[in-house]
């Protein structure tokens, strides 16, 4: 995966608070409007009944004034209820509509914005004399009062809004927490299991029921593919055990051995202090064609359970092939030493071997070495010391005769 690439992208948590924030805004956004206009409406019908009832009274009070077509009095009528703050202006008609006297609280009103437009909440009421209309009075809501009250509403509502929001916001969060962690362990296995092969990994238990069943079905699969993986690396190791070791005797095979002296000529340090021995059994093929192949089977697995005894952890012995052994020798630094080695060896095939017939034979080894710090190459080292064992056959089978 382009690293780059993907931290381009958002991350599940930062995606579901984005998506929070927004339901949240414009939740929070159209719950803020319906209520300023219901507020807006609800004061409205408030102040028209407030007026309606102002301007019967005024109706009741002008009913004379108009009879008479008294301005004068008409207009004292008007200023003196109008004091009281009942209202912000009035007027007074003649049933031709010609104003006959009018009064307002405040000239300056009409300048605000917010009080122009409650300015134009006019409220009529008709005057009855004698049951005919003889004129109508008309009223406007008193703009200042109406006005604070109406700022002081939306800077209340808004505060409530904001707190709200911030309020929803936390919970919101504070909810999703469950799936943000659920999905970061989940993430977090995967991502384990993915890079570093790591099947002993498992997701928690989730609180959530989806998650927890996810939870259980992908551990149930990595308790799978750990199987699968350990039967696999049992099968590989066994696969390379049988690459590299001989099947009948156990020994590591010529495979082996090409890789051990390749690696041990390219090692400064340690092809100072080594050296290579080969072994030839001499009487081998006497033994296979005497008692057969199964009792040359019994030698050989004897002759590599003697090198292994006496090689042990410090020098590493291989079967090259029929009777053919090799032995690896380390911490050794001088010729004198690895004689002496070899004679030690020698002597551990003195023992006659049993055969399963219960018949008991000999069968001496041939050795020939070469020391390592006197070899460039290993297909130097490796011909001197075939070469040299096979002398010390020649030098063995003279002996013989004689």
């Amino acid at each position: 995966m382009n690293k780059e690439f993907s931290l381009s992208r958002p991350t599940f948590k930062r995606t579901l608070r984005r998506i929070s924030i927004i339901s949240v805004l414009l939740t929070m956004t159209l719950i803020w409007l319906l209520i300023c206009v219901a507020s807006v409406l609800t004061l409205k019908q408030y102040a028209q009944k407030n007026l309606d009832l102002t301007a019967a009274t005024m109706a009741h009070s002008l009913e004379a004034a108009l009879v008479f077509s008294d301005n004068t009095a008409a207009a004292e009528t008007l200023a003196t209820l109008g004091r009281q703050g009942q209202f912000s202006a009035a007027e007074v008609r003649d049933k031709n509509g010609r104003i006959i006297a009018s009064w307002r609280y405040d000239a300056r009103a009409a300048d605000d914005k917010l009080i122009g437009l409650i300015s134009h909440w006019l409220f009529s009421q008709p005057v009855w004399h004698n049951g005919r209309a003889i004129g109508e009075v008309r009223l406007v809501a008193r703009d200042s009062l109406i006005g604070h009250f109406i700022w002081l509403s939306l800077a209340v509502l808004t505060g409530c809004i904001l707190l709200a929001s911030g309020i929803a916001l936390l919970l919101t969060r504070y909810l999703h927490n469950g799936v943000v962690d659920a999905l970061q362990n989940i993430t977090e296995v995967v991502h384990d299991v993915r890079t570093n092969r790591n099947f002993s990994r498992r997701v928690p238990d989730e609180r959530i029921a989806e998650f927890h069943l996810f939870a259980q079905d992908f551990n149930s699969l990595l308790d799978e593919m750990e199987e699968w993986q350990l039967r696999l690396q049992a099968k590989n190791a066994q696969l390379l055990r049988t690459a590299l070791h001989d099947p009948l005797t156990g020994l590591a095979n010529r495979a082996a051995f090409r890789s051990c002296i390749n690696a041990l000529m390219k090692d400064n340090s340690a092809r100072s202090s080594s050296a290579l021995l080969f072994l030839d059994g001499d009487n081998f093929k006497y033994i296979n064609d005497t008692w057969g192949h199964a009792a040359g089977d019994r030698v050989l697995i004897e002759v590599a359970k003697r090198l292994a005894e006496f090689g042990g952890s410090r020098y590493q012995t291989y079967r090259l092939g029929g009777d053919e052994f090799a032995m690896v020798l380390y911490d050794v630094h001088s010729e004198y030493e690895v004689q002496r080695i070899c004679a030690a060896l020698s002597q551990a095939f003195n023992r006659p071997f049993e055969l399963h017939n219960g018949q008991r034979i000999t069968m001496t080894m041939s050795i020939g070495f070469a020391l390592t710090w006197e070899h460039a190459t290993a297909e130097k080292l490796q011909e001197l010391a075939d070469r040299n064992m096979y002398q010390a056959k020649h030098r063995r089978a003279e002996r013989s005769l004689n």
